[in-house]
């Protein structure tokens, strides 16, 4: 019998390649826990509302109105919505003149584009070109389009930080390209050795890869640190030397949790640095609704900047995001509110300030709670969470533990993370989906769980991972 196109054997090889941990084999063994009763606790996705954190008052009541425009129309609508958000709706459908249900541009709302432009203005001090943003939905897309355009066959290579997101080794495998990872420090706090990285650019071009760009994620996603303007400039002057595209993912730009390391836009950096780098380095960097004090994940709103690109290359980036014909409308809206926020003297000012207050003043208490408790674990180590959603520990595992994963026919922290899922219902993710050096083991879990939650969660995972180390410390000893 012929094979049909669509068997798994004649799929896309690429597409059998791709590995996405963050919904991985925990991820599908904590949804049929739950399913059979057990309350299950996800910490391994950075989505803050399923965890409890309440949306921003103000975006919300902007988009409802955009939503259901008849409402601007009720002579009581004043009574139920600030006179700012009423109006914050009208600007937008009047950017939007088919509404919320009709196509924008395929770049974004041209009008969206400019508060964009605006707000990495003021962030950066240097003035953004609207026409060189492009509206997207979420990050994620927007990262996906880029590796897309820069990745030509299997010999073209992007430098990838490890730990990384998996966003992009499965990206990179998908559209055919080869991953070149670059280890961070996790002694020099998750810190960038550039000896190292010369060396892993120097070995994939012996090897016949053409190392093309290089991603940073800043704040660090799964590790949790924050470049100082120094790593940034080393890692410009880096890519200028060795002719690399370099592509920031710096969603977590609001998620800063010590006042030593400020967040610090790569693009900021490149203009104080002036030509000839300034001139020549070409930069995209992206941000999102999804984190920060937002958490709007489910809305995909992002966008992505390119800095120093030519414009034919632009145009083939546009023709692409054309293929798609708009990103999704709210979240360009979302998008337009988080760039544009209520500002000093505005009715719904006092109460955005206090509810984005709260929530980050919050999560920073939980990065220091969950580094306190991970610390205070039998031989687990773990560096502070300075910026984004996420933990990332070290879990020395003894050796027979190691024996028994082997046994079982598991990666030994999948074997870790799984008896803490079946023990505790915590849901997290092994250090092994994210990439670490041979040898150690990690697990990563968000700060997101609510505040109150935090002692119980973190003496349940203390009480499982002491006894677990007893259980495979003794049998050592035996």
């Amino acid at each position: 019998m012929a094979r049909k196109p669509l068997d798994f054997d004649q799929l896309n090889e690429n597409v059998k390649k791709v590995q996405y941990a963050v919904r991985g084999e925990l991820y599908l063994r904590a949804s049929e826990l739950q399913k059979e009763g057990k309350k299950i606790i996800f910490t391994n996705v950075g989505n803050p509302h399923a965890l409890g954190q309440k949306p921003l008052t103000f975006p919300r009541q902007v988009v409802a109105l955009c939503q259901a425009p008849f409402l601007l129309d009720d002579p009581n609508v004043g009574l139920l919505f600030p006179a700012d958000a009423i109006a914050r709706a009208k600007h937008y459908l009047s950017l939007a003149p088919g509404g919320l249900g009709a196509y924008s541009d395929s770049r974004g709302i041209p009008g969206i584009r400019k508060e964009v432009a605006d707000f990495i203005q003021r962030r950066d001090g240097y003035p953004s070109d609207p026409e060189l943003i492009y509206l997207t939905d979420g990050a994620s897309k927007g990262v996906m389009q880029m590796l897309n355009a820069i990745i030509r066959n299997e010999r073209d290579g992007i430098l990838v930080p490890v730990p990384q997101y998996p966003l992009y080794s499965a990206a990179i495998s998908l559209f055919g390209g080869s991953l070149v990872p670059y280890y961070l420090e996790e002694e020099a706090n998750w810190g960038l050795d550039f000896v190292n990285i010369r060396q892993t650019v120097a070995e994939a071009r012996s090897k016949g890869i053409t190392v093309r760009a290089m991603v940073i994620i800043n704040p660090g996603n799964p590790t949790g640190q924050c470049l100082s303007e120094e790593n940034i400039k080393e890692l410009l002057q880096f890519c200028y030397h060795e002719n690399l595209a370099l592509l920031a993912d710096e969603v977590y730009q609001q998620n800063i949790y010590q006042d030593e390391r400020p967040f610090i836009s790569a693009r900021k950096v490149l203009f104080d640095m002036g030509p000839p780098l300034s001139k020549e380095v070409q930069l995209v960097s992206f941000h999102t609704v999804s984190k920060g004090f937002w958490g709007e994940c489910g809305q995909r709103g992002g966008y992505f900047e390119m800095t120093n690109l030519p414009p034919k290359t632009v145009d083939e980036i546009y023709k692409v995001a054309s293929i798609a014909l708009s990103p999704n409308v709210p979240g360009q809206i979302f998008m337009g509110v988080m760039v544009n926020p209520p500002k000093p003297g505005d009715i719904s000012y006092l109460k955005f300030a206090a509810e984005s207050k709260s929530i980050l003043e919050s999560m920073r208490r939980r990065a220091r709670m969950m580094t306190d408790g991970f610390n205070s674990c039998r031989n687990v180590m773990c560096n502070f969470t300075e910026g984004a959603m996420y933990s990332f520990p070290q879990i020395r595992l003894p050796p027979r533990a190691i024996e028994a994963a082997k046994r079982a026919g598991k990666v030994p922290d999948v074997f870790y993370c799984l008896k803490l899922l079946e023990a505790t219902g915590i849901s997290t993710v092994p250090g092994s989906g994210f990439g670490q050096k041979e040898g150690v083991f990690h697990l990563r879990t968000t700060i997101l769980p609510a505040e109150e939650d935090f002692p119980a969660i973190m003496s349940s995972f203390k009480k499982f991972n002491d006894s677990f180390m007893e259980q495979y410390e003794s049998y050592s000893r035996m």
